[in-house]
């Protein structure tokens, strides 16, 4: 993983309460609780879906910008389904598809190949990415 220093963006978000929200306030809705399921809100596979989406336009745009003046048009579906294995462990199955109006066949594969490699859960590569998980101090929020 790089350093500290090299890391380009960073966000904050905190679930609590039946809500999440980020620290800058640029995104704050409830959530759909396994406690309450009458509780409407976004679901954890709505969540995983939309933040492959963003990630995933994100960089398709970026490689939009070097092959078409139309990067504007760039569309990213992804459906998140969740499961459970055996053992109880969740799993996720994502999928996405690149769209983008005016490019060729060729044009696209290559918009959808550079993208995939360019954000860090790419299709090809689970050694780019580490989550840690460690329990917060007491009354810290």
């Amino acid at each position: 993983m790089p350093d500290q220093s090299s890391w380009l963006r960073e966000a904050t978000a905190t679930a609590e309460g039946g809500h999440v929200r980020t620290d800058d306030g640029g995104l704050s809705t409830a959530l759909a609780s396994p406690l309450a399921p009458h509780c409407t809100g976004l679901t954890p596979e709505q969540l995983l879906a939309a933040a492959f989406a963003s990630c995933l336009h994100h960089a398709a745009v970026e490689v939009a910008g070097e092959i078409t003046d139309e990067a504007h048009t760039v569309q990213v579906r992804a459906e998140a389904k969740l499961g459970r294995d055996n053992d109880g462990r969740y799993r996720a199955d994502v999928h996405a598809e690149i769209s983008s109006a005016g490019l060729s066949r060729d044009q696209l594969a290559d918009l959808v190949e550079y993208a995939d490699r360019l954000w860090p859960f790419s299709s090809g590569d689970t050694s780019r990415h580490r989550l840690t998980v460690t329990p917060a101090e007491n009354g810290r929020h």
